[in-house]
């Protein structure tokens, strides 16, 4: 009989290796278990909002109709891929797209960047604490806000028309413009979120070890020179993982703000995948065909995400998570 159970019983070593490593995991629970609860409602608000209706992308295979449901509703293959890539409205959609995006990226991504060096040059604390109270205001203002302010200012009947009319001098169209409406939109998204991005590289910029800027300025080097081998080196994990992230979200061009745009502009300028996606499933009521186009641009976007992180690490820089 004790030859039986020493056989079946674990080795005295092993009972104490696995009893050390249940205390461990009951230790961080206890340790932990508050953060967990403080954690729980943005994980549920994930899960409920974000990951349950990933489900839906079944509609980009189903003929989908609504009063049918999921389960009623005929499974047609990559019928709908095949014709949202046959239709030229996608196409433009996609163009559109492409056009504000990289417009952004090179625009809209270095400007936070810029202004937080300007604060984190400033000398007086009151008025850093001014200027980006200033400057982080707009973030909280709706599109419809913005929007109408832009219209205000730059419209057919803005004050800068009234005033170039006044001195005879020629109007500008802007606003109603389909040839610069990307960069009408780039202008608007600067303008409005600039401040708030600021946040991270004011955050990444205190980080950054003082000793090294003087110790370069002891050797000689300009403020040009410290920016380019202290402050750029010192902030680089911060702005490759807020790059990884860009690239994630790089096909979502603002769908609100071109909502409100659309008309003044019309459709052939204004069309992005989003509101492609919207007026093929709400308004017309093509769900496979929209759905197979929302899919596809959240496959791209990971897709990027995912080999704009791979780069990172072999860069030997952590990216959004670790290998």
């Amino acid at each position: 009989m004790t030859t039986v159970e020493s056989a079946v019983r674990p080795p005295q070593g092993q009972r104490r290796t696995e009893g050390e490593a249940s205390g461990k995991r009951a230790g961080r629970w206890r340790r932990d278990k508050t953060l967990f609860f403080l954690a729980l409602p943005g994980a549920l608000y994930f899960v409920l909002f974000f990951y349950i209706p990933l489900l839906g992308n079944v509609v980009a295979f189903q003929d989908y109709a609504p009063f049918l449901g999921f389960t009623g509703s005929s499974f047609v293959g990559f019928e709908n891929f095949t014709a949202m890539l046959a239709d030229d409205a996608f196409w433009k959609a996609v163009g559109n797209t492409l056009e504000i995006t990289l417009l952004q990226l090179f625009l809209y991504f270095p400007a936070p960047l810029a202004l937080a060096l300007l604060l984190h040059g400033m000398l007086g604390n009151r008025l850093k604490r001014l200027v980006q109270t200033v400057v982080y205001l707009p973030h909280f203002m709706s599109w419809v806000i913005v929007v109408a302010m832009f219209q205000q200012v730059f419209g057919g009947a803005g004050s800068l028309n009234m005033f170039l009319r006044q001195n005879d001098i020629s109007i500008l169209n802007i606003m109603n413009n389909p040839d610069t409406f990307s960069l009408l939109m780039t202008s608007q998204v600067i303008w409005k979120d600039c401040g708030w991005g600021t946040i991270m590289f004011l955050a990444a910029l205190v980080a950054v070890d003082q000793n090294l800027y003087e110790a370069a300025a002891v050797d000689g080097g300009g403020k040009w020179r410290r920016l380019w081998h202290v402050t750029l080196p010192g902030i680089r994990p911060v702005l490759i993982m807020l790059f990884i992230l860009r690239l994630g979200d790089i096909l979502s061009v603002g769908f609100e703000q071109i909502l409100l745009q659309r008309k003044f502009v019309g459709a052939n300028a204004s069309e992005v995948i989003d509101t492609y996606v919207f007026y093929n499933g709400v308004i017309d009521g093509n769900w496979g065909i929209s759905t197979a186009a929302g899919l596809m641009k959240g496959i791209i976007g990971a897709a990027l995400m995912l080999a704009a992180n791979k780069l990172a690490h072999r860069l030997g820089e952590q990216g959004v998570y670790n290998r």
